[in-house]
């Protein structure tokens, strides 16, 4: 570790910014076992960490490192012509990983498409389809607190990197050396030969016309469209530059834009945390309609990287409200069944999938409607992974997608979550319902009255320390072998052990496969119909608890919530 540290500070390759914080450190060594005693490990997902020097964090030197390797597994399936598309959002150093990028795959002879700006993630994910890329690469760590910086990797259908190429990249990374294997190109003098190729507007037409084609009903923004009110930001991202083109086209006139946070800016000034998912994203927003007396009948808000997005509404005592994932998550899943149903164009093998942990609402709603559903586990890549099934052997058509996390997706031109098309979505839902003098604050009651109240909480238990990932482990290994059949005085129906690939029914003790592939996940089913969802997070050093709950009413559900909170608090805290 320390001659890791010494190699860094020592190197001719290290820039002497970088050695100045290197030599700030230098009598830190609780700082310099953070940043060197382990690497960041390089999974589907790519990679995510704080900016800073060091082998586990988000540098140009690793993100070069990681990029090498990228290019070595390219080289051995022989698709360096095909390219790799790159793009970055609006954060400190994404323009500059970016290139950094781009520089080594040319350095390699890979061809690069390289976006002449931040650009949302879902358009790299549309752009490695349309280019017909090998790869794609982006530069991002979705909302994520400005600290934090990612280096997010597609396969040539789209998706998030497969298992065994992720290990192929990991496996050159650990075999070559940071500086002394890793070459660069000239960019200016790639961009010149051809290797590296800019893009822009001519792939942000395509991608927005492929998301204007996932309108389910378009006469209902073309006809009322004018008269919704609408209120967006982008938090400081890339869906300033999309979104409103969007809906514009889609036929909605009446948008305005918080301006403050239209400026692309990597340290989120506005914001405490640049999450959608958050109500305090929308303060300013909210601000605004209050000072036009009141006039909005949506707000909407994407993230950073423009992949998820957040809905504020008013209740009807005219107070704001936020949907969280799931309520966005009904809105859509009833507005999109209904809708193709009263366009006739609704296919018989339809098909709707959510992951896991979210709400078991999208499973009523879809059984009652006659529509196929499916839980596939947490992370959109596994939703990308059916949709690509589903194209392959065609056994059902794909109509929606989504996680609690505020992820959605209405088709397959891309393979992971839009917010571009869902913004566009969402809002032709409340024109429609808009139509009937109806808002979705009613609809989401009215679907609550027919289905019965459902609410879920997410608790996270965070792991401190310079080894989380083991703490982590440990901790499902406790709950593994602890044996509970109750959970706050409610007893456990079955359980579903998700890395082991069984499902027992404590009762009688009998089994079945989950039916999903192997991941880290306890699943528990009570007898009041709540579920218990443990897992460890994919990105961050956290253990997630997810409570889904259901009851006659929003009161009886939140006393279920908080009993399941103060018991699981008690087991995994």
């Amino acid at each position: 570790m320390l001659n890791m540290y010494n190699n860094w500070l020592n190197s001719i390759k290290v820039d002497e910014k970088t050695k100045k914080e290197l030599l700030s450190i230098k009598n830190n060594q609780t700082a310099i076992i953070e940043r060197f005693a382990f690497p960041m490990q390089f999974g589907t997902a790519g990679l995510r960490s704080t900016m800073a020097a060091g082998i586990s964090k988000m540098n140009v030197y690793t993100v070069a490192h990681f990029t090498r390797g990228l290019a070595e597994l390219i080289l051995n399936v022989n698709a360096a012509d095909r390219g790799v598309a790159v793009a970055y959002d609006c954060r400190n150093n994404s323009e500059l990983f970016a290139k950094t990028t781009a520089r080594v795959l040319a350095a390699y002879g890979i061809k690069v498409y390289l976006f002449d700006s931040l650009r949302p993630t879902p358009e790299l994910s549309f752009a490695v389809l349309n280019h017909g890329c090998i790869a794609g690469i982006n530069i991002t760590a979705s909302h994520n607190p400005k600290e934090y910086n990612g280096y997010k990797v597609y396969w040539e259908d789209g998706a998030q990197l497969p298992p065994e190429h992720a290990m192929a990249v990991s496996d050159a990374v650990d075999k070559t050396d940071i500086f002394e294997d890793v070459q660069l190109a000239d960019f200016e003098k790639a961009v010149a030969d051809g290797i590296i190729i800019i893009i822009g507007k001519e792939t942000d037409d395509k991608f927005l016309d492929a998301v204007l084609n996932c309108r389910i009903c378009p006469e209902m923004t073309e006809q009322f469209g004018d008269s919704l009110n609408i209120i967006y930001t982008p938090i400081h991202g890339t869906g300033y530059r999309l979104v409103p083109e969007v809906l514009k086209r889609a036929g909605i006139t009446n948008l305005l834009t918080v301006e403050s946070q239209m400026i692309p800016d990597g340290n989120f000034p506005t914001v405490v945390s640049p999450n959608p998912e958050n109500k305090e994203c929308f303060e300013l927003a909210i601000e605004m309609v209050k000072n036009q007396g009141g006039k909005c009948d949506l707000i909407l808000g994407t993230d950073p990287d423009g992949d998820r997005v957040g809905v504020v509404i008013n209740d009807t005592n005219g107070n704001f409200f936020a949907l969280n994932g799931n309520q966005i998550g009904a809105i859509l899943i009833d507005y999109i069944i209904k809708g193709r149903k009263h366009q006739n164009n609704l296919p018989e093998n339809a098909c709707a999938i959510k992951s896991i942990v979210s709400s078991n609402l999208f499973d009523a709603i879809c059984d009652k409607a006659g529509v196929k559903h499916l839980n596939v586990l947490t992370g959109f890549k596994y939703i990308g992974e059916k949709i690509k099934e589903f194209k392959r052997d065609g056994t059902a058509t794909f109509i929606f997608g989504y996680e609690e996390s505020h992820g959605f997706l209405s088709d397959g031109y891309v393979r992971d979550k839009d917010a571009v098309a869902a913004c566009m979505l969402i809002a032709e839902a409340a024109s429609f319902y808009k139509s009937k003098e109806k808002t979705l604050y009613d609809v989401l009651q009215d679907i609550y009255s027919e289905y019965g109240f459902y609410k879920e909480a997410v608790l996270n238990n965070v792991i401190a320390g310079v080894d989380p990932m083991t703490t982590m482990s440990e901790k499902m290994l406790y709950l593994r072998q602890s044996g509970i059949n109750s959970i706050g005085g409610t007893e456990v129906i079955a359980v579903g052990d998700y890395k082991s690939g069984i499902k027992i029914y404590l009762k009688d003790g009998k089994t079945e496969p989950t039916g999903l592939p192997e991941s880290d996940m306890l699943y528990y089913e009570l007898t009041d119909r709540t579920s218990v969802i443990v897992r460890p997070s994919g990105t961050e050093p956290k253990i997630k608890v997810y409570i889904l709950a259901v009851a006659d009413n929003e009161n009886a559900c939140d006393a279920l919530i908080e009993k399941y909170k103060s018991a699981m608090k008690a087991l995994v805290g």
